[in-house]
């Protein structure tokens, strides 16, 4: 939806914050405002998707001027919170609402709301700074601390264009993404900026937890409750003001998504040797939509790659970002929304390997570095920090559900939220709804791959949305082919010439200058 900048205690030009500000800009490409308020800037970029006035604009402060709000992402049942407590609103947008909930409600309101954010909301009058991310990072949003001072961005790149955060390296950053192509435990590539954890808010300089994965065993949903849960799930993410779309790659879960969207406008990406046009044809025909297949040229990969790390100033994880990335410029052209699938393999254990084996055996960290792991050197003090906050599960199945729920699909929500939003596309993610979250939590491996088959409840309940070859068919990525479209050799592994090369352009840019080459050299050792 947009882009948010924000610091407080740190001296600051207007020339400054703007310039910084205008690293949003691709986020948000309709409108642009910042205001300071004592010693608070606070800075928009905004996407229009919900009340297209120009009212709505942020930053955005209360009738009576005492709270401000800058804000990213989408509250999706907003309207039933309005009614609930008797809100009155002198626009339609989702931005008021939340200001008048935190105005009655404090922290208190971050349970009742459905949807995707990150938000800071200053209050004039006390000078509290309250800062709050959705319960499974969605959104992104950073931060960097800095003396007294603080910024918060929804990007690092704005917080290193204010001059405020060094591009040192961080180390575990540096060997996360070296080992495991992301990031964990709220670790960026750059020592000084940190991701703000999800499901947590900030007040004044201190964190506070609002959610946690429920950890509890329970009985499964039935497939009636199963249903209506994800069919709400999508019928709240077409909620808009401007029209949506859907990816359907012709696989189960955006295939799927796509059906209960009902006849929406639909994606697929491929190259003109390595595409899965056919299956998302055949995806289109059975529910009666329009298919529209992007091809990317092997040639025109790398240039859209080395554009998408100009702007991000952070490696890509895996190469199908930059196929996300063509497919949503080429999609801009007629929608601003796109529902994705991304959710549902953490839910019900698509990475079948991995869940099979955390259900049949106990915890052993080369096994699970040979079926996680993506750098071929080893670095077990890595693999094991990223495991820290699930290690107290008693079971390993329990243990690795959690950490694909949580930390996993962090870094696929990054990966999606940079790919679209890089061209002014909101991606919504129905599979990442907390109801749907919170009721598959702890519910056994047993139910999601019941009879021995991947994802068993999903093939059942919405087999009147999918055609029976997709539900036979076997789970596959967007496809690109790395050594079609990079310079590997033949003795070097794809992946590791992949991790390098984003770690060397970089570096040739300028943003991560106190990288060394040994450091990069590693990769594959």
């Amino acid at each position: 939806m947009c882009g948010v900048l924000v610091s407080k205690g740190v001296t600051l030009s207007q020339t400054q914050f703007s310039s910084a500000l205008n690293e949003l800009n691709y986020r948000g490409p309709d409108a642009q405002a910042s205001c300071q308020v004592n010693d608070v800037w606070l800075g928009h970029t905004r996407l229009k998707i919900q009340d297209l006035n120009d009212q709505s604009n942020q930053p955005f402060y209360s009738k009576c001027k005492r709270y401000v709000i800058v804000f990213n992402g989408e509250i999706y049942n907003f309207k039933e919170l309005k009614l609930a407590h008797a809100l009155t609103t002198e626009t339609t947008s989702d931005t008021e609402v939340l200001l008048l909930l935190y105005m009655k409600l404090k922290e208190g309101m971050l349970p009742l709301l459905n949807g995707m954010f990150a938000l800071i909301i200053f209050d004039v009058v006390t000078g509290d700074l309250f800062a709050a991310r959705d319960r499974l990072g969605i959104k992104p949003l950073f931060y960097s601390t800095t003396g007294k001072g603080i910024t918060f961005s929804s990007e690092p790149s704005a917080i290193l264009a204010l001059g405020q955060a060094s591009n040192q390296i961080d180390d575990i950053g540096l060997r996360q993404y070296q080992k495991l192509r992301t990031f964990f435990n709220n670790h960026t590539i750059y020592r000084d900026v940190s991701s703000f954890p999800a499901g947590h808010y900030w007040l004044n300089g201190k964190f506070q937890g609002y959610w946690s994965l429920p950890e509890t065993e329970q009985m499964p949903p039935s497939d009636e409750e199963l249903r209506e849960l994800l069919v709400s799930a999508v019928d709240y993410r077409c909620i808009s003001d401007v029209p949506v779309g859907s990816f359907l790659s012709g696989g189960l879960d955006s295939t799927i998504i796509a059906g209960l969207a009902n006849k929406v406008s639909t994606y697929t990406v491929g190259t003109a040797d390595n595409n899965e046009f056919e299956w998302g044809q055949m995806a289109a025909e059975f529910q009666h939509s329009q298919l529209h297949c992007v091809e990317l040229k092997n040639s025109e990969f790398a240039p859209l790659w080395h554009s998408m790390l100009k702007q991000r100033k952070e490696p890509l994880s895996v190469p199908n970002e930059v196929l996300i990335y063509a497919m949503s410029r080429e999609l801009k052209k007629k929608i601003t929304v796109v529902l994705s699938g991304e959710g549902a393999d953490e839910l019900f254990f698509g990475y079948d390997r991995i869940f099979r084996w955390a259900h049949e055996n106990v915890w052993n960290i080369r096994e699970f570095d040979n079926l996680y792991s993506y750098g071929s050197h080893q670095d077990d003090e890595i693999i094991d920090y990223a495991m820290q906050p699930f290690a107290h599960h008693k079971t390993n199945i329990s243990r690795i559900a959690a950490f694909f729920q949580i930390a996993h699909l962090h870094g696929l929500l990054r990966r999606l939220d940079f790919a679209t939003m890089f061209c002014g596309v909101e991606a919504r993610v129905p599979f990442v709804d907390h109801r749907l979250i919170e009721r598959m939590a702890g519910v056994s491996f047993n139910y999601r791959m019941a009879d021995n088959i991947v994802k068993a409840p999903l093939k059942r309940v919405f087999k009147d949305v999918v055609p029976k070859g997709i539900i036979d068919r076997k789970k596959v990525g967007f496809p690109v082919s790395l050594a079609q479209v990079m310079n590997v050799g033949s003795s070097e592994k794809p992946m590791d010439s992949w991790l390098r090369e984003n770690l060397n352009m970089l570096k040739l840019a300028g943003d991560l200058t106190y990288l060394k080459n040994e450091q990069v050299s590693k990769i594959g050792e």
